[in-house]
């Protein structure tokens, strides 16, 4: 069983349109937002009109209790400042050796320590700064390229370490 659809004319554009099924009896403006808009101002001037509703807000009960709950909480209007005026610290970032970056190809999960020991940490900083990330992956990344870019600039043609050659004596 269906309900019947009613058509009604608005109060501010004088439209027909169907109210909300949930509203249907009391809707009289249609949804365009100059006729919210008169709708609201409507509201209004209903609710100013009622005996007692002005002194809902203006009360002297009403202005104590402000009074009271603003005293109790200064400041409350105003933002908070930020906590640190500086970046964030380089130190806090950690490698999480579970965590695999698709950035890297086929990077092995040694620390950057093994793979540069001699390294100044000069060095390690300026590929920080370089990359804008303290991650040992990204900057190994980066180590690699730039040495492999030397070496081609260079001429020289020195095979890069790899895994197998490292651990040979482990295997035995």
């Amino acid at each position: 069983m269906s309900r019947r659809v009613i058509r009604r004319k608005c109060r501010c554009c004088r439209k027909f349109f169907v109210p909300d099924y949930r509203n249907d009896r009391r809707q009289k403006y249609c949804s365009a937002p100059a006729c919210r808009q008169a709708s609201k101002a409507a509201s209004q001037r209903r609710w100013l009109c009622k005996p007692g509703s002005c002194e809902c807000f203006h009360s002297a009960t009403r202005l104590k209790k402000i009074q009271a709950w603003r005293q109790a909480h200064p400041g409350y209007w105003r933002k908070p400042k930020p906590s640190s005026p500086g970046t964030q610290v380089a130190g806090s970032q950690r490698l999480n050796p579970a965590q695999g970056s698709c950035n890297v190809p086929g990077s092995d999960r040694r620390t950057l320590q093994d793979l540069c020991p001699i390294q100044p940490s000069e060095f390690i900083g300026l590929i920080s700064m370089l990359t804008g990330s303290t991650l040992q992956e990204d900057i190994e990344a980066t180590r690699r390229n730039l040495l492999l870019r030397g070496r081609n600039i260079l001429g020289i043609k020195f095979p890069e370490p790899n895994e197998t050659s490292l651990h040979k004596h482990y295997d035995t």
